[in-house]
């Protein structure tokens, strides 16, 4: 059984403050500072140069990525870290189109996370007119497959609204259709039990700053499947790539397997934090997870509910339906975040009107939770979120 008592230890968190954003940039774990300020001052500071081979630094992308593939369903050998998500999403589009020369469709839906449909328009103006990404709203998706689709690129968490797509279900219809599909896992990873291998996965991505507590900017992951993984291109061909990158060949062969995903040169300092968060995960039974996080979803939902007739849910009501995360509409729901953040209970706001809250079994108890649901309601009631420092907005929301 899942001790979450002893896994909330290990997070240094602020006195006073009650973390519901940890869908967006989880917290500090204890032991990520100690192995940072480690990799700093006994293998940067000591070892100097020497901490590629001494300290294991080359090494570290594919031993992190087999961690955090243990999270996600993917057999050893299969994840390899490195580079941001963007640059993730666009090796694994660039890979997959290739393997599928007769087809010019990329497929996705509206609430996708717009850098992903970002990467697949710069992507499709590259190759030229005839490529073209087609978006439908999220419960059309798999009406909207058929033969016309080389790929399919869904997240499989909704950023706004914490909606869950079917991952099993739209891998069989596009397998089906003989299209391929790249999963983008950066509400996934760490939040809900996820079977890349068991799914029969193609491709799949995720950033490692959110639910697997990174830090600011950690780095990306990709998985490629083990059938394809020897075939395909990478279309970002860098020198970590290769199959011998200090033979400094003129030409590029890719690397065997994953490894040939790798670009450049690894972030050694942030890989250190994730790889001492990952630490925090040991002993974590993902089933437990999940059933803890719906339990304190629920939590927040019926008290909000009950004392907040001005919140609308905007995240499905059945649980099966949706992640670990619960969103609520408002029109001044930036202005209602910012009072909520000054009395410490800490969400975020996605435009134009949801008010986001993220919710951690790792670190959130259920009483947590039922504080943080009556302190927004008891700003609803007041009015007091109705100030002008509240409607100032900053740069990030």
């Amino acid at each position: 059984m899942t001790d979450f008592t002893r896994t909330r230890a290990l997070f240094d968190l602020p006195e006073g403050v009650i973390y519901l954003d940890g869908n967006s940039l989880g917290p500090l774990p204890r032991a990520a500072k100690d192995r940072v300020a480690r990799a700093i001052a006994d293998e940067w500071g000591q070892m100097l140069i020497t901490g590629w081979n001494k300290a294991g630094w080359m090494d570290l992308p594919a031993r992190v990525g087999d961690r955090v593939g243990r999270l996600i369903g993917a057999a050893p050998g299969t994840v390899v870290m490195g580079d941001t998500l963007s640059i993730k999403v666009y090796q694994a589009l660039a890979s997959a189109l290739e393997l599928r020369p007769d087809r010019r469709v990329i497929l996705s839906d509206t609430g996708n996370f717009p850098s992903d449909l970002y990467m697949a328009e710069g992507l499709c103006r590259t190759l030229g007119p005839d490529y073209t990404l087609k978006t439908v709203a999220p419960e059309a998706v798999e009406d909207a497959i058929d033969g016309s689709v080389a790929v399919l690129m869904i997240t499989e968490v909704d950023y706004r609204t914490g909606r869950k797509h079917d991952m099993a279900r739209l891998i069989a219809k596009a397998h089906d259709m003989g299209a391929l599909v790249v999963w983008d896992l950066a509400h996934s990873a760490g939040a809900i039990p996820v079977d890349l291998a068991g799914a029969d996965t193609d491709f799949a991505v995720g950033c490692s700053y959110k639910y697997l507590n990174s830090g600011p900017g950690g780095p990306a992951f990709i998985y490629v499947a083990p059938r394809l993984a020897d075939t395909v291109r990478p279309a970002l061909s860098g020198w970590l790539g290769h199959e011998a990158p200090f033979a400094f060949n003129l030409d590029y062969r890719p690397g065997a397997g994953i490894e040939r995903m790798r670009v450049g040169t690894p972030p050694v300092l942030q890989l250190a934090a994730l790889d001492a968060a990952l630490d925090v995960w040991d002993g974590v039974d993902m089933a437990a997870l999940r059933a803890r996080s719906l339990e304190l979803q629920g939590i927040f939902i019926d008290r909000v509910e009950a004392a907040c007739p001005d919140l609308t849910l905007a995240t499905p009501r059945d649980p099966e339906s949706r992640g670990s995360q619960i969103s609520f509409r408002h029109p001044q729901g930036y202005a209602i975040m910012q009072a909520l953040i000054a009395e410490g209970v800490i969400g975020d706001f996605r435009a134009p009107d949801i008010l986001r809250f993220g919710f951690t079994p790792l670190y959130l108890s259920p009483e947590d939770v039922a504080q943080a649901a009556d302190t927004l309601c008891n700003i609803m009631a007041t009015g007091r979120w109705d100030r002008p420092e509240f409607h100032a907005r900053a740069k990030v929301t």
